[in-house]
């Protein structure tokens, strides 16, 4: 888990890759299949509902994103928790690249991105009212469970190991 733009996704890929696992993101089950996407919610008990139908039985897999205040039964079937953090700069230039990436040769609604990115620069603002650095910091305290800190500066492959490497206490 982290801030949009810290490389959950992707790492949760390359590990579910390394182990031959499935891999699963929260925003597929938070949010409804839309053109274009991120416009309706899912409500929660069909989130939950439907991870536990697809993935949790599973005997492993890799889950990405956040499932703060609606995932923590989910939460609770995870051996551990890997928190990725990146400069904001950093993070924000990935945003914008991974978007543009996303919109080639597509029209897009400008003001959705603008609200998605002024969402995503009040993450590192400990008053921001939404999901911020320090309400993950402050649900991370509350698990029972190991957390792996880890800056996403790395490259994937030196995320990926340290996270092999890992032996949580």
């Amino acid at each position: 888990m982290g801030a949009s733009g810290s490389g959950t996704t992707t790492l949760g890929r390359a590990l579910a890759g390394y182990w031959s696992v499935p891999h699963a993101d929260a925003d597929d089950y938070f949010w409804v299949p839309t053109v274009p996407p991120y416009l309706e919610k899912r409500p929660e008990n069909a989130r939950r509902a439907l991870m536990r139908d697809v993935f949790v039985p599973r005997e492993g897999w890799v889950l990405s994103g956040s499932m703060m205040g609606w995932g923590e039964s989910i939460v609770a079937e995870c051996g551990a928790v890997v928190f990725l953090t990146l400069d904001s700069r950093e993070r924000l230039r990935r945003l914008e690249a991974r978007e543009v990436n996303r919109r080639a040769g597509q029209d897009f609604d400008k003001a959705a991105w603008s609200e998605f990115l002024n969402w995503a620069k009040g993450y590192d603002d400990p008053a921001f009212d939404g999901r911020s650095r320090a309400a993950h910091e402050a649900w991370l305290d509350q698990l029972d469970l190991p957390v792996l800190r880890l800056d996403s500066e790395m490259s994937v492959v030196e995320l990926r190991d340290a996270v092999l490497n890992w032996e949580p206490s």
